[in-house]
């Protein structure tokens, strides 16, 4: 793992009227890493996501994808610099099939013109077919829903629609994934496969990965770093076994009482 980062986050704030969401968040995203961010519900761990894929400005501090500043990018420019990312509520359109939500992750990246598209023909045919044979030899087998490439997703369990929201990040090819509790509502099997998914990302297709997760043993397993959020603000970052072990961590998950320590 190389120490160079590929998202740095400076000095961040974020507001809602009188409620601070983020207040100075320093933390980066280093190459090759899956970087955990944990904290109890509401601090602020989604709206870092948001503000880090344009989807919430914030009002001070500034964002940068290696050295570029992306602070005030629009949403689609994001994208495609290959930032990609889930979220904790499924955002797929339940009447198309797998496939057809999949394939939609790459279309804003493919290059033949209008009238092409229209026709059907040349250029976009050549893209579309290719795009095909990526995501069914390499996306799809790799999350294992060869079975339901051509269901409707709106008929497709909680587990698998996760998955196929994963799929259609991927098809972004992104060198960031920005995953918001990709194992929420997910049974122990489901939970396993998606970290295994995660992993093989990561490593073999080296993509850095942030990872938002309420499951304290896939956050300590699979992370090289985690950042703890409380209230907004930063109050630890280190190895997971280093966090574990944090006081303020402790306190912020379990109160005071120090027998509570092993359920983190």
């Amino acid at each position: 793992m190389t120490e160079r980062p590929v998202i740095r986050v400076e000095d961040l704030y974020l507001s809602f009227g009188g409620i601070q969401a983020l207040a100075g968040i320093q933390t980066r995203l280093m190459e090759g890493e899956i970087f955990a961010i944990i904290g109890p519900n509401g601090a602020g761990k989604t709206c870092l996501l948001n503000c880090i894929s344009r989807f919430y400005t914030p009002q001070q501090g500034k964002i940068f994808f290696g050295d570029q500043e992306i602070t005030r990018l629009p949403t689609h420019e994001i994208a495609r610099l290959g930032i990609a990312r889930t979220f904790q509520n499924i955002e797929l359109f339940k009447g198309m099939t797998v496939l057809d939500n999949i394939k939609l992750g790459r279309h804003a990246f493919l290059k033949s013109g209008i009238f092409s598209d229209m026709l059907y023909f040349g250029k976009t045919r050549r893209e579309e077919l290719a795009l095909r044979k990526e995501i069914e030899e390499k996306i799809i087998d790799l999350l294992e829903i060869e079975s339901i490439r051509k269901k409707v997703v709106g008929t497709l369990p909680y587990g698998l629609q996760k998955r196929v929201e994963l799929a259609r990040a991927l098809a972004m090819q992104p060198k960031a994934l920005l995953l918001d509790e990709p194992m929420a509502g997910m049974n122990l099997e489901e939970t396993e496969d998606m970290a295994r998914f995660i992993l093989i990302v990561n490593k073999m297709w080296h993509v850095s990965v942030v990872l938002v997760e309420h499951d304290m043993g896939v956050v300590m397993d699979i992370s090289n770093r985690v950042c703890v959020l409380e209230f907004g603000r930063k109050i630890a970052e280190g190895a997971p076994a280093e966090v574990q072990e944090n006081p303020q961590v402790i306190r912020a998950y379990l109160g005071e009482d120090p027998r509570a320590r092993t359920r983190l």
